[in-house]
């Protein structure tokens, strides 16, 4: 029985995506739900699994070529080879070193993708992640020590160009690499180039006093663990904070259509979140009914994801209002571009003791700057600079948030 492998219905929103990478090569045999090839939208980076297990046919598209939904992209014969791979147990590679690993160890897409392309065995790369997941970061950190092995039959054209240039780089130290954007990288670049032609984009600035928070954290977090079972972090604060702010200045919280103003009546906050493909934005909806527990939750949820490469376009669409945290890498403070067709996105930065002035004496306090970068279009100065003042006075007394004041 012959079974076809065709693309998955894409979302209204994505029109195409690029085959980058075939995991198994026509004769190999597969089993159900094993990926097969990994396609790359302008958003996420999508798995083919095997509808059976059985034996792989011709690949009727290559790597690197775009597709659409429904194209068909491969078969999958059926019969002994299916009942040889459910019985057969999980197969083994052998690293060079005579170490073996199971092949059912998860290695993140772009993982996946680099060792393609540098013709790099999984086996030989030791996994950081759980259940010794393999990020990129694995990769690159065994290539600095470790030489590229042989070319695998499953390897993309493009391969042996990239050898040659990783060999020359060994030799001589000044090398240039011209390497196409991922569908990603060329979409945030897209969408930020957008946001600065057509939106009239201003950043105020300000800062807050993280002491209170601090002490309300420390005194309460042991805890918000023990009763809800996750961290009580920094961000669900500030995110409560940005929806008191939001609702005393809807402009904040619309956007401009034509020559129209759409004001929203929920909140639904994008979290910038970093992957090892670029900057992705997924969306907690509806926050001003979720607690802290649930933010934090839905938080902890989309961070897992992002190290998984899991998120969907689900996860990604929508959003009124933005938050970004450039402190984890250690921005004192920044001008963030707003996530088009928002009207605004909040900064925050590193907390850094710093001397400032208290009833009159100069002090030690922990202290965060703040920074909203706004469409001057429809939000007014004075506007943009309350709203930033609101999220200052809610962090800086925390009680506030609960008394929504």
């Amino acid at each position: 029985m012959t079974t076809e492998v065709r693309v998955p219905q894409l979302p209204e929103s994505v029109a195409d995506a690029t085959l980058v990478t075939w995991h198994k090569k026509p004769g190999d045999v597969v089993r159900r739900d094993e990926n097969l090839a990994d396609l790359e939208t302008d958003k996420v980076v999508l798995e083919v699994p095997a509808p059976v297990s059985g034996t792989l046919g011709a690949l009727s598209v290559p790597a690197g070529s775009v597709v659409t939904s429904g194209v068909l992209l491969t078969v999958i014969e059926a019969g002994a080879a299916d009942d040889a791979a459910a019985a057969a147990t999980p197969a083994v590679a052998v690293a060079a070193a005579g170490a073996v690993r199971p092949e059912t160890v998860k290695i993140a897409p772009a993982a996946r993708r680099l060792m393609d392309e540098q013709h790099i065995d999984p086996s030989s790369i030791a996994g950081s992640g759980r259940e010794g997941r393999i990020s990129k970061q694995d990769v690159v950190r065994a290539q600095s020590g470790t030489p590229t092995p042989a070319v695998s039959a499953t390897a993309p054209t493009t391969a042996p160009a990239a050898a040659a240039v990783a060999a020359a780089a060994v030799r001589s130290g000044r090398v240039e690499q011209r390497v196409p954007m991922t569908r990603l990288r060329a979409r945030i670049a897209s969408r930020l180039v957008e946001a600065q032609a057509t939106q009239a984009l201003l950043t105020t600035f300000n800062e807050v006093d993280m002491q209170a928070l601090n002490a309300a954290r420390g005194r309460y977090k042991e805890a918000f663990e023990k009763s809800h079972g996750v961290r009580l972090g920094f961000m669900s604060f500030f995110i409560k904070a940005a929806v008191e702010a939001l609702k005393k200045f809807p402009a904040v919280n619309a956007y401009v259509d034509g020559k129209d103003i759409v004001y929203h009546d929920f909140y639904d906050l994008s979290v910038a979140v970093s992957t090892e493909r670029g900057l992705v934005v997924p969306v907690l909806r509806d926050v001003d009914l979720m607690s802290f527990a649930d933010i934090e939750r839905g938080i902890a949820a989309y961070a897992k994801k992002a190290r998984e490469g899991t998120i969907t376009l689900e996860d990604l669409t929508g959003g009124t209002f933005s938050i970004t945290n450039g402190g984890v890498f250690g921005s004192l403070m920044s001008t963030p571009i707003v996530n088009s067709p928002q009207s605004a996105i909040l900064g925050m930065h590193k907390v850094q003791d710093r001397p400032v002035v208290v009833d009159g004496q100069i002090v030690i306090r922990p202290m965060m700057y703040l920074a909203l970068t706004y469409d001057h279009r429809i939000i007014d100065g004075r506007e943009a600079v309350q709203f930033l003042v609101t999220i200052k006075d809610c962090l800086e007394d925390p009680t506030r948030l609960l008394l929504q004041i």
